[in-house]
């Protein structure tokens, strides 16, 4: 018998920085993306990597971002340190 869908649930990679992550959840907020990191500091900032010619794009921690894969790759953020003025 031909099945033509997986019993198992899609899995959604994303990588901030060098770091891989997965979820089954196909969209999560920049919170929740820098929820999966250990340690990430109050006011840190989440970058979504542009690609090519696009810019970097800041995601806010209640922005919501498609984890679909983008070109042909997971999608990949960077952690923006709080800007230290003084």
């Amino acid at each position: 018998m031909n099945q033509k869908h997986d019993d198992k649930p899609k899995t959604y990679k994303f990588f901030v920085g060098h770091d891989k992550f997965e979820t089954d959840q196909p969209a999560l907020t920049g919170a929740q993306i820098k929820a999966y990191v250990a340690g990430v500091p109050p006011g840190t900032k989440l970058s979504l990597e542009g690609h090519g010619n696009d810019p970097d794009v800041i995601i806010a921690d209640d922005e919501t971002v498609s984890l679909d894969e983008h070109r042909g790759g997971p999608r990949r953020f960077t952690l923006v340190p709080p800007a230290n003025f003084g």
